[in-house]
């Protein structure tokens, strides 16, 4: 499965159109390595993501399309998240 159309159906993001944007501006990595939104995801493959401050790494159980929103947990396991410290560009 697209690595944009997973995040959405695990529920880790909310739309398709969000996770392919942070793929095409180079904020989401599968197995540490930058990807387009096309990048086809496995299980047990790790993806991280930045969005914000804010970056996310979980580890892919399932592929599987069809989930109910209960069972989209069983896709997913969170290994780490983290807050990014600020750097002081906007000042």
């Amino acid at each position: 499965m697209r690595v944009d159309k997973y995040l959405k159906a695990a529920r880790i993001l909310k739309r398709r159109t969000v996770s392919r944007q942070l793929a095409e501006n180079q904020r989401i990595e599968v197995n540490g390595r930058i990807v387009k939104p096309a990048k086809e995801v496995y299980a047990g493959d790790i993806i991280t993501i930045t969005f914000g401050r804010r970056q996310m790494k979980v580890r892919v159980l399932s592929t599987e399309e069809q989930r109910r929103k209960r069972e989209t947990e069983d896709m997913y396991e969170i290994i780490e998240e983290t807050v990014l410290p600020e750097t002081g560009e906007d000042s």
